[in-house]
């Protein structure tokens, strides 16, 4: 009897486990990239003929982003060539060749990362398909390694190109030719490989190829070329720091920036001189300004009534004359504004800046008051054409009324201003970190030092002239710094770019690796070996 009821229990169980719904897992996530069967004609065919190649894979598989990710070298006009199929999903490549290829080539596809399975997207990374129009595929490799001469952060997709130094090459080569071998560093990468080449000397460039027409264009890209040509075959890593070149000179187009204001467009230095000719009657007067944020020099006048102008701008032993047609347009008419509304911080200097030009300012009609309204004593000094810096001892937790009087600043049109009131104040010491900084190593003074935000931003900059044991930042906004020196080494009070022409380099940079965490009311120290 009880071996029956067993039995019957058993039983019953086994038909609640049968009677149980579940539901099912699909099995694990695919995460296998595509897998290459075969093509036609096969990998490294040599002697190639073909007009055509299908390259065939174990499942589905789709292209994506293949204008960013294909590789060719050398490289090919996207006229010579179609790939296919695309937007759709397919077991192969197709690619259809509508181009005569170069006689004994070793020609590379690198497909990058742009051949995924169609289902979960696993990319088949860096999938290339080699043949040869000769009668071997080429063998030697070059490798590299890219950064950037200013930011600790390098660029992505670097075209790094080979040229053949022949008895026909020239340092232009690179404004006017395709390269001979090519690649790119896509989206993630700093180094490069370089593979299926043939012995030889060659001109090692990369270039931030903005247009991707694979050649350099001086004013968008950037650039940096290995100083002597390269021998092949080469073990060594070669590295490559991208810079980019301090636009030459050259005039720009005028126009009428205002009722008494003409605007001049340049490109590189704003160092030129702006000659008004002809006679000009006693009451003429002008004066040039330069605009911070565009490339453009304003020549403000007035005291004169005409329809034209003649002009004649000088830079170096270069000459243009403009005879300007006056056109209509709104008057200037004078803004003051106090750059620091609201908060002052311990480390700022008071600025005022105007829209037009400054002609003078009356300190008897500028009042500064403390929290108390005790008179702050100031000094007033130009620092250009619109700005003018207000110094005082700032004190930390204080309450400060500015204020400035019609006829406290003047511009270049004899007008005033409204009265003009502006309540600042100040944060506690407590609010504020500090920073001191040791260096080791300086190649040479003078020096910056920077300290740089998350985004490679300047926060704040200390130019030094000679060694000191310590670097002191005081009066830091609580955040993260990046802490970079640039060397200044022909002492000309800014850091110099290179230029390819030239066959200069940029001056050296140092990046401090850590990212420095600056908190309120903290007092850091930390040291800086440069090598």
């Amino acid at each position: 009897m009880l071996k029956r009821i067993f039995v019957l229990l058993f039983i019953c169980a086994l038909f609640v486990q049968c009677a149980r719904r579940g539901s099912p897992t699909g099995g694990p996530k695919d995460e296998t990239p595509p897998v290459l069967l075969r093509a036609d004609p096969p990998q490294k065919t040599v002697n190639f003929k073909d007009d055509e190649i299908r390259i065939y894979f174990d499942e589905y598989i789709k292209l994506e982003k293949l204008r960013d990710q294909l590789v060719i070298s050398p490289p090919l006009d996207q006229s010579a060539y179609i790939i296919s199929p695309q937007g759709i999903a397919a077991k192969y490549i197709n690619v259809t060749l509508m181009d005569t290829l170069a006689p004994n080539t070793t020609y590379t596809f690198n497909f990058g990362d742009s051949v995924v399975d169609n289902n979960e997207g696993n990319p088949l990374s860096f999938f290339s398909y080699v043949f040869s129009t000769g009668t071997a595929i080429d063998s030697l490799t070059l490798r590299g390694r890219i950064s950037d001469a200013l930011s600790r952060k390098s660029e992505n997709f670097v075209s790094v190109m080979l040229y053949p130094v022949d008895s026909t090459f020239t340092d232009s080569v690179i404004f006017k030719n395709k390269p001979l071998y090519y690649t790119n560093t896509l989206d993630s990468l700093i180094e490069f490989t370089i593979p299926n080449l043939k012995e030889g000397r060659f001109l090692l460039a990369a270039i931030k190829d903005v247009s991707k027409n694979y050649m350099f264009d001086p004013s968008i890209d950037k650039i940096d070329v290995i100083s002597e040509p390269i021998t092949l075959p080469n073990d060594s890593l070669f590295c490559l720091s991208l810079f980019k070149e301090e636009p030459g000179f050259a005039f720009g187009r005028a126009y009428q920036a205002g009722k008494q204001r003409v605007g001049f467009g340049y490109n590189g230095s704003p160092d030129f001189d702006i000659i008004l000719e002809g006679e000009l009657p006693d009451s003429f007067a002008s004066v040039v300004s330069r605009d911070r944020e565009t490339d453009t020099m304003y020549y403000w006048y007035r005291g004169i009534d005409t329809d034209s102008l003649k002009f004649t701008l000088k830079y170096d032993t270069l000459t243009k004359s403009y005879v300007y047609r006056i056109r209509k347009a709104e008057p200037d008419s004078l803004k003051v504004t106090v750059v620091q509304n609201g908060t002052l911080h311990l480390a700022d200097t008071l600025k005022i800046k105007t829209n037009t030009p400054l002609k003078g300012f009356d300190v008897d009609a500028i009042s500064l008051r403390d929290k108390d309204s005790v008179s702050v004593p100031f000094k007033l000094v130009q620092n250009n054409k619109h700005e003018l810096q207000m110094l005082f001892d700032v004190f930390p937790s204080e309450n400060y009324q500015l204020q400035l009087l019609p006829g406290a600043i003047t511009d270049f049109f004899d007008v005033t201003h409204d009265t003009l009131a502006v309540k600042l104040k100040t944060k506690s010491r407590v609010d504020y970190g500090n920073l001191s900084l040791r260096l080791g190593n300086v190649p040479s003074f003078p020096i910056f030092i920077d300290l740089l935000d998350e985004k490679e931003e300047i926060k704040r900059s200390m130019y030094v002239t000679e060694e000191k044991s310590l670097f002191r930042f005081a009066y830091l906004s609580p955040q993260k710094y990046y802490i970079r020196v640039r060397i200044d080494e022909n002492a000309n009070g800014k850091w110099d770019t290179g230029h390819y022409l030239k066959k200069q380099k940029p001056e050296a940079v140092y990046h401090f690796p850590p990212l420095i965490d600056v908190r309120a009311n903290w007092e850091l120290q930390e040291q800086f070996m440069l090598e």
